[in-house]
């Protein structure tokens, strides 16, 4: 019988076993990152390639399905953006907060700008292009 504590702590024990394994790969560094994003270190693009096949051999064995999403007008300037503040800052959402465990605080300032970017989102959003949320989350 599963219970809540025993829940939030496998979370909390594979939270912590992915932000060691993600920090010493180097996915944490902005170096590392940036070596990867110009093409200058093709090892980073392997160890992220090579777990994009891993998890997908991983849902083929568990036979997740897909379920249809709804693509919208603002999945592409979205996949644009999300990308370049990838490349900007040095990671997707999550690398930061490695980064701010790790004693990078300059990593704050991108937390600081995820938040802003998500309000931001959810207003641009209400006020003018009122696109559907319900394959996003906006």
């Amino acid at each position: 019988m599963r219970t809540r504590g025993a829940i939030l702590l496998a979370n909390i024990i594979t939270g912590l076993a992915l932000g060691y394994t993600v920090t010493n790969i180097g996915f944490g560094d902005y170096a590392e990152l940036n070596r990867m994003f110009t093409f200058q270190d093709p090892r980073m693009l392997f160890s992220f390639a090579g777990a994009v096949v891993i998890i997908a051999c991983v849902f083929a064995l568990l036979r997740v399905r897909r379920t249809p999403g709804r693509i919208h007008a603002g999945v592409i300037p979205g996949a644009v953006l999300f990308g370049t503040g990838w490349a900007i800052s040095g990671g997707c959402p999550a690398i930061p907060i490695i980064q701010v465990a790790s004693g990078y605080l300059p990593a704050l300032v991108t937390i600081a700008g995820v938040a802003v970017g998500i309000r931001l989102c959810r207003w641009a959003n209400a006020r003018y292009f009122h696109l559907d949320r319900g394959s996003c989350g906006l």
